[in-house]
């Protein structure tokens, strides 16, 4: 079960410490943000007016807020927005039709075939207020400028979870028993029963890469078939597989292992073609896939590759890199190949449930209360900005190096956010600090979008808790911050010397003329700039280490912008951290982990 997010505040000063419960809301209201609705006694302009026309150009405004349909939405939903705002379902706009209409509304929702762009935002004048998008991507709205217009986007990402894993299930049935080829093969006047002998799946092993809320589904699915179920996720909790009664393993143990394979990982750079060629090398022969998450997940050219080799015995997609796939494409053409055009959520019931869900969240939206599923922030005042900006990227990426530094397994659960500062607790409101924080922890293994409005709902969502430790820090409070921790307790770490004396993983850095720099590992003082990628190096401090590093580095031609060494002591244990601009290659990293007085190393992007 998910755990609520904590906030208890631990203040620490040099010689003593006391300790207060922090009882605020973890919302954040933004409706000031928002202005009032116009009543009936105010005046807007007719489109393309200029603000000297004449009071010819004048219309009268309704009390309710105005909502724009551009493309079709269950009717659930749009009778609880009738029963709000006016509605105006216009389908099938032209760019130029949008921006002409859009000066008159105050919210738009849209699916994925209407394309919310900075000149729609620029066409509102000002009074568009929320974009919803009816379904989980928001590819087609431009969140910076809906941010830089003060504009909330919103969408629905929960409605079509069963509907998702159904078509999964569905897919993987049709795929073992050739449903669409034996289908096509009768319609064509063919009765090919020997052709078409299909595999069970009584017995056979399913391994479920991503294990979010559409992979939870398949997995109870999956078992109710008699299928043996293992999930790779190194992010998810061990106790929701254990609930389900699944068995968590590595990724090489689940692609070297499983008979079928169902992707529910997100897009991500990390996932981008995480199945390619030395992937499938790994593989059982005669595997079979099934993807309903994202075609870029796939490197779809050495998929096909695999169908032709036999080590792909059959693949059924729902999504492609390319959408839709080109009509000459191979791999949809190929004999062994069940595809659909991205039906993962359309049926009648999903579709009501997304209208209802982005429904909702508009209208909360325009009355100004927290949308759980924002994906931007609301407008922050410009003299926070202005003073908070470079602790905020310290925050996203101290949160991005503890994450990545967190071995697979049980997952993250519980983490401690510390906070250095000469100020007063309430000269020195660091929710927007902490929403960072949780950005950089969660972002780089998910494709949700962490902001300050929805920061502590996908915290909570994930069963990660979030404690808070404010020390007081004698000395001038001109800076707001004097340094940033950040501390996961309860799991293992790709790089031991990142383990704090108490046990957890920890890193803590400060802002040095205006930019974030890693000024603790671990136990090791260190000093370095987060620009790039960072390489962490446990050694033997001895003399002539740096050259090494730095020459092999240097003969592959990357480049190294930042580099210092903490030891515990001369001659004894020392960290090297190295920033680097440029990704180095596998061999070049396995070459600086074969020199002999280098213990441990791995290699971090921010």
């Amino acid at each position: 079960m998910a755990a609520v997010s904590s906030w208890n505040l631990v203040f620490t000063r040099p010689s003593k410490q006391r300790s207060l419960s922090s009882s605020s809301s973890s919302s954040l209201s933004w409706a000031r943000s928002l202005p009032s609705f116009p009543s009936k006694s105010h005046l807007r302009f007719a489109p393309g007016a200029s603000r000297a026309a004449s009071p010819t150009v004048l219309s009268l405004l309704d009390a309710k807020p105005t909502v724009l349909v551009t493309e079709k939405l269950g009717e659930a939903g749009l009778d609880l927005l009738r029963a709000f705002a006016n509605v105006d379902c216009s389908y099938n706009l032209s760019p130029e039709e949008l921006c002409t209409k859009i000066s008159l509304c105050d919210a738009l929702i849209v699916r994925s075939g209407t394309r919310v762009t900075r000149e729609v935002f620029e066409s509102s004048g000002g009074r568009l207020k929320v974009v919803g998008r009816a379904g989980v991507g928001i590819d087609n709205v431009d969140v910076s400028a809906a941010t830089e217009h003060g504009c909330l986007v919103v969408n629905a990402p929960a409605a079509n979870t069963i509907a998702a894993a159904e078509h999964g299930i569905a897919l993987l049935a049709s795929m073992a028993r050739n449903i669409a080829q034996a289908d096509a093969s009768v319609k064509a006047g063919k009765w090919q029963r020997n052709k078409y002998v299909g595999v069970s799946l009584v017995a056979k092993t399913l391994a479920i890469m991503g294990f979010g809320k559409v992979g939870s589904e398949v997995a109870r699915r999956a078992k109710g078939l008699g299928m043996h179920v293992i999930v790779h996720d190194p992010y998810a909790p061990a106790d929701r597989a254990r609930a389900i009664g699944v068995e968590m393993v590595s990724f090489d143990e689940a692609i070297s292992t499983a008979d079928f394979i169902s992707l529910h990982m997100p897009l991500t750079p990390a996932t981008s073609k995480v199945l390619n060629d030395n992937v499938f090398a790994k593989m059982k022969k005669g595997v079979r896939i099934v993807n309903v998450a994202r075609g870029g997940v796939i490197d779809e050219e050495a998929l096909l590759r695999a169908l032709d080799s036999g080590i792909v015995a059959q693949a059924a997609l729902d999504v492609f890199t390319e959408e839709p796939p080109p009509q000459d494409s191979k791999l949809v053409q190929h004999e062994n190949v069940t595809v659909t055009p991205h039906l993962g959520a359309s049926t009648t019931e999903a579709q009501e449930g997304v209208a209802i869900e982005i429904a909702d969240a508009v209208i909360r939206a325009l009355k100004g209360e927290l949308a759980a599923t924002a994906v931007n922030a609301p407008m922050v005042p410009a003299e926070v900005i202005s003073e908070l900006t470079p602790y905020v990227d310290l925050a996203e990426k101290l949160g991005r190096l503890a994450t990545q530094l967190v071995a697979g397994g049980s997952g993250i659960k519980s983490v401690k956010v510390g906070f250095a500062s000469a100020r007063g607790p309430d000269d020195l409101d660091t929710r927007l600090l902490r929403a960072m924080v949780t950005k950089g922890l969660i972002e780089p293994i998910s494709s949700v979008f962490v902001n300050l409005v929805n920061a502590d709902f996908i915290a909570k969502q994930r069963g990660l808790r979030i404690t808070e430790e404010r020390i007081v820090l004698d000395g001038s409070p001109e800076n707001p911050l004097e340094y940033i921790q950040v501390q996961i307790a309860n799991v293992e770490s790709k790089f031991a010397s990142a383990m704090s004396e108490s046990g957890e993983i920890s890193v803590e850095g400060k802002v040095k003329d205006g930019k974030p720099h890693l000024t603790k590992v671990g136990s090791f003082g260190v000093d370095v700039s987060l620009e790039g990628s960072l390489i962490l190096c446990r050694q033997i401090d001895q003399p002539g280490m740096i050259g090494k590093v730095g020459g092999i580095l240097g003969e592959e031609n990357v480049n190294v912008n930042y580099m210092s060494v903490g030891r515990t002591a001369p001659g004894k244990q020392a960290i090297m951290t190295i920033g680097v601009d440029e990704e180095p290659s596998r061999e070049t990293l396995m070459a600086i982990g074969e020199i002999p007085a280098i213990e441990e190393f791995v290699f971090l992007k921010l």
